[in-house]
């Protein structure tokens, strides 16, 4: 019999696809599964044409057959076969596909769609098997024919013997080497494993010999083998019922079965749409952070289904990284996939999938937040570090995405609120949204800096995480209304005969002050009289962009560039330690030296700042006792 050659730009592909266009080898599996599934669909379409065809989908189905001992793998539909042309043009020209060709003459519609889109899926079969051969009898047909090939050097066509429509696959497996397991791919549990991985939702059902045992008829404790024929795959995807005929089980169970996580969702998102691009989709908000969330080795995305086909575990396109945390898959049949389908072509569908997704999360979190607060903090607690980086990175971009969904420690109510909430309680006088930043609530709380804006009675956003101020930097305002920092050199709050006092006390004081910048040196950008100060002799204030808790937090960073706050020294001129300061500048310029000292390090201590020196610190304090 003659052997016929493939073409030479066939003979490349083919020797491409074997070694490089899959990357795992057990995705000749799902290939031949959707290849089978297509020419069941295309008997479907055929009837809904033909009125003397009925499609009873009862009838048709996929088997699976694994022949240990002979080391072949066989796969058998009962669609629509091919006749020898049709062998000829399909599997005789790589990358011609026969799926394709009948969608556009079918035009198929209806809800059913043609998983194959490129012709190659079939031959990702070579991967695994030395041999292949196809067996196949087309509907309408009394002859059936024989398709055989072991690779690139070319295939043979025979007529053959059949009794019924259909088509039988036939792998000769390859011998096991150092690093390939060939013959895993014909145990029982690998199949079934790959077939619930990838196919678990063609809408065929995918049958196998499973080997089961039963307690030995007569006897308590022996037990006996027996073969049963079962249905692997699910068929029915969830995402592709009716809401009203899912329960919040349903969805709990789901989340469970796709081992998203171990927890309880804390809310679950189905989507069905169907306008400029179609897809189901249904995501969820966990309730715990993953142990590897933020780490390295943490992988963010959604399982992407093309027709029920799994073709991605991790589709990271599908969620920006604030939502990275979402759970989930999307099936849509309008993606563009290229050639393994393994990967996506970065179209305009799936853009718009995303979009679409993103601003439903948005939406979904909101509605979380109104109606369901208690939920909603427990989510922000785990993951609202995530949401306030989404603010800072890529300078701001998606901030006014995100900043609605931010929440923060209120000084006022003791609890998380958000910043709307902030803005509604806001006196007409306030012209700036209020933070202070700390390790603690405790320890905020009892920060001087606080003074003079709790006296006014302005609530304070209490800021104790790394990120919280960077992502305040970048937002720099919420509704018009400026961000303002407790230790902010200008509070903008006006007293004006109050401000007229200082400014005098300030004036008369100034050679005083200026003496102590001369002792500090370049650790201070100046030393002043205080306007916030009302109990606490002494705090920092700083001046520019970077704030004393940044300067901690970026030298605290592997790379760190020892970067420094502009520190302002303010000196409470009300409390008594200010007359211990006149009197040691009229009489003692050595102690005035000593206060200034002890002042600054108590500065450093209030900010949670390490003493330079600590002997010297603690010498200081001995002096001050003797």
């Amino acid at each position: 019999m003659e052997t016929k050659e493939f073409k030479a730009e066939s003979k490349r592909l083919l020797d491409l696809m074997i070694n490089s266009i899959y990357t795992h080898r057990e995705i000749f599996l799902r290939e031949l599964i959707s290849n089978a599934s297509d020419a069941i669909d295309k008997i479907y379409y055929k009837a809904l044409t033909d009125e003397n065809l009925t499609f009873d989908k009862d009838s048709y189905y996929i088997k699976i057959v694994s022949d240990k001992e002979n080391k072949v793998l066989k796969v058998i539909d009962t669609g629509i076969g091919m006749t020898k042309e049709e062998l000829e043009n399909n599997l005789g020209v790589i990358a011609k596909s026969g799926s394709l060709a009948f969608k556009k003459e079918n035009d198929a519609k209806d809800g059913y769609d043609i998983i194959g889109q490129f012709g190659v899926g079939f031959y990702a079969a070579f991967m695994v098997a030395d041999r292949v051969t196809v067996i196949s009898k087309a509907l309408g047909s009394n002859e059936a024919y024989k398709w055989e090939s072991k690779g690139a050097e070319g295939y043979t066509i025979e007529p053959w013997e059949k009794d019924s429509v259909g088509t039988e696959i036939i792998l000769e497996i390859k011998e096991n080497t150092q690093d390939e397991k060939y013959e895993e791919y014909l145990e029982e549990y690998k199949l079934r494993e790959i077939i619930k991985k990838y196919s678990d939702f063609i809408r065929y059902p995918i049958k196998m010999n499973i080997t089961n045992s039963k307690l030995k008829e007569g006897t308590e404790d022996e037990y006996e083998s027996y073969i049963e024929e079962q249905t692997i795959n699910s068929m029915v995807p969830i995402w592709r019922k009716n809401k009203s005929e899912l329960t919040a089980e349903d969805y709990e169970k789901f989340y469970s079965e796709k081992h998203y996580g171990y927890d309880k969702p804390v809310k679950h998102i189905h989507i069905i749409a169907d306008g400029a691009v179609r897809y189901n989709s249904i995501l969820f908000i966990p309730e715990n952070i993953p142990f590897d969330y933020y780490t390295r080795e943490y992988e963010k995305g959604l399982e992407l289904y093309s027709n029920g086909v799994l073709i991605m575990n991790k589709c990271s396109d599908l969620l920006p990284d604030y939502f990275s945390f979402v759970k989930g898959m999307v099936d849509s049949e309008d993606l563009s996939l290229n050639i393994s389908r393994e990967m996506l072509q970065h179209d305009r569908q799936l853009k718009l999938i995303a979009k679409n997704i993103k601003n439903k999360i948005k939406s979904e979190l909101l509605n979380l937040l109104k109606n369901e607060r208690d939920k909603y903090e427990g989510f922000y607690k785990s993951f609202g570090r995530q949401l306030k980086y989404g603010v800072y990175n890529d300078f701001g971009t998606d901030k006014e995405m995100l900043q609605d969904l931010l929440m923060f420690y209120s000084s006022k109510e003791k609890k998380l609120v958000t910043l709307d909430e902030y803005i509604s309680r806001m006196p007409e006088d306030q012209k700036y949204i209020y933070y202070a930043v700390g390790e603690s609530n405790e320890r905020i709380e009892k920060l001087p800096q606080t003074e003079l804006v709790s006296e006014k009675g302005y609530e304070i956003l209490y800021f104790t995480e790394d990120i919280d101020e960077f992502t305040i930097k970048m937002l720099m305002n919420y509704k018009e209304k400026e961000f303002r920092s407790v230790s902010s050199n200008d509070l903008g709050i006006e007293d004006t005969k109050e401000n007229d006092k200082e400014e005098a006390q300030e004036k008369d004081n100034k050679e005083i002050f200026e003496y102590m910048k001369k002792v500090l040196a370049d650790k201070v950008k100046d030393v002043r009289a205080s306007k916030r100060l009302k109990h606490h002799p002494v705090c920092f204030s700083n001046d520019g962009e970077i704030s004393i808790e940044m300067e901690k937090i970026l030298n605290a960073m592997p790379n760190s560039q020892n970067i420094k706050a502009d520190k302002i020294l303010e000196i409470n001129i009300n409390h008594e330690v200010f007359n211990s300061l006149k009197n040691a500048y009229e009489n003692d310029k050595e102690k005035l030296d000593l206060y200034t000292n002890l002042l600054y390090s108590q500065a450093l201590l209030i900010e949670g700042l390490p003493v330079s020196d600590p002997v010297e610190f603690t010498n200081d304090i001995c002096k001050i006792m003797k």
